[in-house]
């Protein structure tokens, strides 16, 4: 009798499961919403079914303008949220990534 688990083991790359790319990005993805402001950032963003300018986040923040702008730079190095300039002010999105990662969480708690 084969165990259903061991075979489908068998079927799957474990060494392409922990390659170091990936590994790399998924860490620092976690590692962008690790730190409390940047994942408040983050679901605020994506509840705004949207996209907000920053002079609409930042009234949502306890945090000085250049702390709020230094954290949405490491979400859209993360690949967590997008930037677009609009003239003179900056408008911000999630990505997919960062809205079913929230989904995720939402759904299991």
């Amino acid at each position: 009798m084969t165990n259903a688990s061991s075979d489908q083991t068998d079927t799957i790359d474990l060494g392409a499961v922990i390659d170091d790319e990936i590994t790399a990005t998924d860490v620092k993805t976690l590692s962008a919403l690790g730190y409390e402001t940047r994942y408040r950032l983050v679901r605020l963003l994506v509840h705004a079914d949207g996209e907000m300018s920053f002079d609409e986040i930042t009234p949502y923040v306890s945090i000085s303008d250049s702390a709020v702008s230094h954290a949405l730079t490491l979400l859209c190095d993360a690949g967590l949220v997008q930037k677009e300039r609009d003239g003179r002010s900056r408008i911000y999105s999630t990505t997919r990534r960062a809205e079913t990662l929230v989904e995720a969480l939402d759904r299991t708690r």
